[in-house]
């Protein structure tokens, strides 16, 4: 056992970052599920001593203990945010008013595309983006069986909304969640820096989409009316508890927006949000509306990164990026943004970004918080935009085109992929101009 421990510690760069390898292919190839390909890489990371397993004792605590890796900050979060949209949901708040808008469209599949992407955007970057999509998709269909068209055209530029749209808060995607806690960045920082150029990405994706599809958005007139008068009276299933999860959901943004006013940090304000709502409701109900798998995947994945971070291996990656882009800010900016745009439509963003966001925090620590601060929102847009590229490149994309197959409507890989690479590539091109000109322009680089 003696020579094994030893064998690990002389070796735990080359087996950690081997783990984060493996792991990364397996989630790849999506044969096993994520969330098992994770606990298993956290449990041989554990196994093999690359973190402790014990706090150690009072008198010498274990800087290596795994508790420490896990950035509890980002799991509460996501749970809190989890039951309070579950519950909402349940009430059907968010249905009547994806309805109401549609109404004020008239039934014009042209506005309709328009509407909906608005809306999507909207609603992602406060809600998180699966849960959009699950609540609009069937609003969707709903619309095309009406004017009778594809709802292709409409899916795709959902898809497309929710990823961009989730770009814009600390809340709307988890890249952004896992950013916020490492770089300190409050829910105002993210409204602040990113908003503008969200906004302007999202006019220009709608102005392509539009012209893309404008020949398939044509319906009759009587088919129109259908939709313009479409019947929202029974659409709030519960009013009691859409008032009263509605007014929490206000609350809880409304804490996170004033976090440098009352200092409790966004976690705490989604944990009492929640667990306020939790009085009216069954626990059991509620919390199987939360998506353990996914907190599991992020647990596992804190694991195995931190077995990797413990080794010594995000410090030389950050070493890397220094090295070839000679310390310039510009540069070290423009290869992050590309680089996690590329890789997130190829890979799961939330990996990605989960590795990449200890590695600008220990560029922070030799460069200072100036040097990096562009680099946070590069890796921000890239990660979050680049999940558009491919049908697999977001938990979101995924939802909409395996609801769409069981509608007997499937968006083939290939079909979606060359929106994704064109929105993808467009999006990219703006936040490179967007930071050169916010940011690294003024810095002299």
């Amino acid at each position: 056992m003696e020579l094994i421990h030893n064998f690990v510690q002389n070796n735990a760069l080359v087996i950690s970052s081997s783990i984060l390898i493996v792991a990364y292919i397996f989630i790849a190839w999506e044969k096993i599920s994520k969330v098992t390909v994770a606990m298993i890489g956290a449990a041989i990371t554990l196994i093999l001593g690359l973190l402790a397993q014990s706090k150690g004792h009072d008198a010498v605590i274990d800087p290596h203990y795994f508790i420490n890796f896990v950035d509890f900050n980002v799991i509460f979060l996501l749970i809190s945010m989890m039951i309070i949209v579950s519950i909402a949901s349940k009430s059907g708040i968010f249905t009547w008013v994806a309805n109401a808008l549609l109404k004020k469209t008239k039934g014009h599949p042209v506005k309709i595309l328009l509407v909906l992407g608005f809306f999507t955007a909207f609603a992602s970057a406060f809600l998180d983006n699966v849960t959009t999509v699950i609540l609009v998709v069937p609003v969707t269909f709903l619309v095309a069986k009406y004017l009778d068209i594809n709802p292709i055209p409409y899916l795709i530029t959902e898809i497309l909304a929710s990823n961009i749209g989730g770009t814009a808060t600390l809340i709307g995607d988890p890249p952004n969640i896992i950013i916020g806690s490492k770089a300190g960045f409050t829910f105002m920082t993210f409204l602040l820096e990113l908003t503008d150029i969200v906004f302007l990405i999202l006019i220009v994706t709608l102005f392509i989409l539009w012209l893309c599809f404008r020949k398939d958005l044509v319906a009759s007139e009587e088919k129109m009316e259908a939709v313009a008068h479409l019947d929202n009276s029974t659409t709030i299933t519960d009013k009691k508890l859409a008032i009263r999860s509605g007014v929490v959901l206000a609350l809880v943004i409304l804490g996170f927006i004033l976090h440098d006013l009352i200092h409790i940090e966004s976690h705490v304000i989604a944990l009492a949000g929640a667990s306020f709502l939790m009085i009216f409701e069954s626990p059991k109900r509620v919390l199987n509306g939360v998506e353990w798998n996914t907190i599991f995947f992020f647990i596992g994945l804190f694991i195995i990164i931190g077995g990797f971070e413990a080794a010594g291996g995000i410090k030389i990656l950050a070493q890397w990026v220094l090295d070839v882009t000679n310390g310039n800010e510009s540069a070290a900016a423009m290869l992050i943004l590309w680089a996690s745009g590329i890789l997130s439509g190829v890979v799961d963003n939330i990996p990605y970004t989960a590795t990449m966001a200890p590695m600008i925090y220990q560029i922070q620590l030799v460069e200072g918080a100036a040097y990096a601060h562009p680099l946070w929102w590069c890796l921000s847009l890239g990660a979050c935009l680049g999940g558009n590229m491919t049908i697999i490149g977001a938990a979101a994309n995924v939802i909409v085109s395996e609801t769409a197959a069981a509608h007997g409507k499937p968006i083939s890989f290939m079909k979606y992929l060359k929106y994704g690479v064109l929105i993808t590539f467009v999006s990219l091109v703006m936040s490179s101009i967007y930071i050169y000109f916010r940011f690294l322009i003024h810095a002299g680089h």
